[in-house]
């Protein structure tokens, strides 16, 4: 299926279209090598997908890695498949250990070491991963307005922030005529949803920004293979399965076998495409190792909840 036949998404108030299932990035060099990810890469771009999401800090964590893997494998994907201008590329700066914070010092040169290792002239999303809420939002702003003018970054968004310091950085984008975020990178799925809903939602809605949640798949318990009694080999198996030791985890699994069954879906489409129908969301996050992992996260454009079947996940999820 091509991406003519499936409906691209205005993300907030930018003139970027994205498929509805951004492609998470922190898989490569990490818990997928450069000959996976770019796999993985070519499988998602065929099926119509185009907005890739990574961060500098990808993969630091990881013994013998400095962080910037991610992005280095994402060039190298570009570089040889030329498809630059087919995909919205989003990356992250605050978190690389060499460009720690959001000063406007920081900010210029982390953005310009992402581009370095993307290989590109340009970042079609930049986002603050982390606020920090000891710098000004006046610096902040500041900083990622110069960027926009030098054509470094098309658009910006923030993550990781509270309500009142996105509302404050809107306000005084809004007011000195600067560039403003565009969208929003919240901690947002069916078994985690405090975080977002209520306030900081309320801020997105109000502002026209475009949700693009991470974790969407709650670190891969949302695709059902964690189970009672069920050991799972993952990098991330300890934070996926401590939602089975609650009564909320339980009850969405519950939910979400029987609206599967009935779409003839998997488990992981149905919980990307309640996420995807919320107020503000544009395209959830999820990540593939796999080729074999990325049919269920691309379906979620093809798959369509009743308003019986979303109201059935809200309620098994408060």
């Amino acid at each position: 299926m091509t991406s003519s036949s499936r409906s691209l998404r205005k993300l907030g108030t930018s003139d970027l279209e994205v498929f509805p299932l951004s492609l998470g990035g922190n898989v490569f060099g990490w818990t997928a090598d450069e000959a996976t990810s770019f796999e993985v890469l070519d499988a998602y771009v065929a099926a119509g997908g185009n907005f890739i999401d990574t961060a500098d800090v990808y993969s630091a964590w990881v013994d013998g890695n400095r962080g910037g893997e991610s992005e280095t494998v994402i060039g190298k994907w570009l570089a040889s498949r030329g498809r630059r201008d087919d995909v919205v590329i989003a990356t992250k700066g605050s978190q690389h250990p060499e460009f720690q914070g959001l000063s406007a010092a920081n900010i210029r040169a982390a953005a310009d070491a992402s581009l370095k290792r993307l290989g590109t002239d340009h970042i079609d999303l930049y986002y603050t991963h982390y606020d920090k809420p000891e710098v000004p939002v006046e610096e902040i702003i500041g900083a990622l307005d110069e960027l926009v003018k030098a054509g470094k970054v098309r658009h910006i968004a923030a993550s990781n922030i509270s309500a009142q310091r996105l509302q404050d950085s809107l306000d005084f984008s809004d007011r000195e005529g600067l560039a403003r975020y565009v969208a929003l990178q919240p901690h947002y799925n069916l078994v985690s949803r405090d975080t977002y809903e209520g306030e900081l939602q309320d801020v997105a809605a109000r502002a026209g920004l475009g949700a693009v949640p991470y974790y969407a798949l709650a670190s891969g318990f949302l695709t059902g293979k964690y189970r009672p009694g069920v050991t799972v080999d993952s990098a991330r198996a300890a934070g996926a399965g401590k939602h089975l030791e609650t009564e909320r985890g339980r009850n969405v699994l519950t939910a979400l076998d029987e609206i599967a069954q009935a779409h003839g879906a998997e488990i992981a489409t149905v919980a990307l495409a309640w996420l995807a129908a919320q107020p503000t969301v544009t395209a959830p996050i999820a990540s593939a190792r796999t080729v074999e992992q990325l049919p269920a996260l691309l379906a979620v454009a093809d798959v369509e909840l009743t308003q019986a079947e979303l109201d059935r996940l809200t309620a098994a999820s408060q």
